[in-house]
Order: structure tokens, then sequence, then C-alpha cells
């Protein structure tokens, strides 16, 4: 199952035209995920007390916290990937990582979307966070068939052992792998994934206060920075 050209060089869009449809869903499903989440965890709890907003308040933290360890993972990745290479719209094969979060799993930038959509879908509707989750491993297995394909022919043998090394989204306990020494870069690692820490802070926002619409705000933040980013990232390429 492989994605075509249009879907990865369109990936950032495709995944925000799946999150604005997850929230859509409000529309048909009027319930939230993270109450609908608390109501089984507590019974019968009444959300207008101050111990039930008090278990609201921790399943949105939770959400919270699954999207702060993604924006760290994702961080960690690309400090030893590049953000160029990461936000690049075009397949890179010319070379494989095999240090940092790479020596535990394929796939860490895809892993840490998944858990986005495991965090963030606990403000959207019961709906909403079922299309988000199974929308992701879907859209994400044909992305990662896609690159896997490229990089087998690209890369042949030395591909094909990391690939039987190392698990493909499910990252390991331990490392498969000794680090090859490669020096990761932080600076430009934060810089090109604060649309991610953004939307933690969002999160956090509103798991403390229960505002949903400090959710949206600054995820609209976030994703204005990141078209800045990528229109001054391709500006630099055609240089």
């Amino acid at each position: 199952m492989r994605a075509t050209d249009f879907e990865f060089r369109h990936r950032f869009w495709l995944f925000g035209l799946l999150f604005g449809a997850s929230f859509w869903a409000y529309a048909i499903d009027h319930q939230n995920a993270g109450e609908a989440l608390a109501r089984l965890l507590t019974r019968d709890t009444d959300f207008h007390t101050a111990a039930g907003q008090r278990v609201l308040h921790g399943v949105f933290w939770a959400g919270a916290l699954l999207v702060g360890l993604a924006a760290l993972l994702r961080t960690w990745a690309t400090a030893y990937l590049d953000s160029d290479r990461v936000h690049d719209a075009n397949l890179r094969t010319e070379s494989v990582v095999a240090d940092g979060p790479y020596r535990y799993v394929r796939n860490p930038l895809y892993f840490a979307n998944l858990l986005i959509a495991v965090g963030v879908g606990l403000a959207a509707s019961r709906l909403g966070m079922a299309l988000l989750v199974v929308g992701h491993v879907v859209y994400l297995s044909r992305l990662i068939g896609q690159e896997e394909a490229e990089l087998l022919a690209s890369q042949g043998e030395t591909y094909r052992a990391y690939l039987a090394a190392v698990p493909r989204l499910w990252p390991a306990l331990r490392p498969r792998l000794p680090a090859s020494g490669r020096a990761p870069r932080w600076g430009q690692a934060f810089v090109g994934e604060i649309f991610f820490w953004l939307i933690f802070l969002g999160m956090a926002l509103f798991a403390a206060t229960l505002k949903a619409w400090l959710l949206p705000v600054v995820t609209a933040v976030g994703m204005a920075f990141y078209i800045g980013m990528f229109a001054v990232l391709k500006r630099r390429r055609a240089h």
C-alpha cells in the first residue's frame, strides 16, 4: 500500500484536512471524546462539580502530555535528519539516517504524528477521534510504503539490513543499532518543529482551562509560522 506522489508532496495539508474533518464531525456526534473517556473511567461523575472538573482536567492533561512527548520525539528525530529534509515536499532518498531515535524505530516522525492524533483527538468528538486515529493509521501506512519502496530502490541492501534490524512504527525498548556518531543539530530542529510545540501549548492551555477556543487559535498561529518557514526553505533551496 503506497501513497501517490501527490499524497507525499501535500502531506502537511492532507494531515490538516484530516484534523479539520475530525473536528467537523461534531456536527454529527456532539459528545466530546475526552468527556466520554472520563465517564468510562469514573462512572456517573457530575462534571459540574470540583471532583468532576478534576477528572476532566486529568484526561485532557494526559492528551497534552502525549502531544508534548510527540513534539519532543519529532524534535529529536529532526535533530538527526535536518529540518529542510523533514519538510521537503519531495521524497529524499540520498541517504539513510540510523542514529538518535532512528536506532529504535524507522519512522519516529510518523509515530509522533500518531501520538498527536490520539492526544488532540481527545478534544474532538468520539466520531472525530475515531476518524483522526484510523485516518492517521491508514495514511501513515501509505506514506511509509512509498518511502520504503523508494529507499530500497535507492539504497539496496544497506536499507534492507536496516529494515530487518529496526521496527517500522512501534519503537523498540532498546536501540537495535549502534550509534553512528552523527551529531544532532538541536537549534534548527526546534525551529523546524515549533508548529508541533505550539499544538502542545494549545492542548496544555485547553487542559488547564477547559476553554475549547484556545486550541484552534494557537494551532492557527502555529500553521501561520509553518507556512512562513516553508516559504523560506523553498526560497533557500531555489538559491
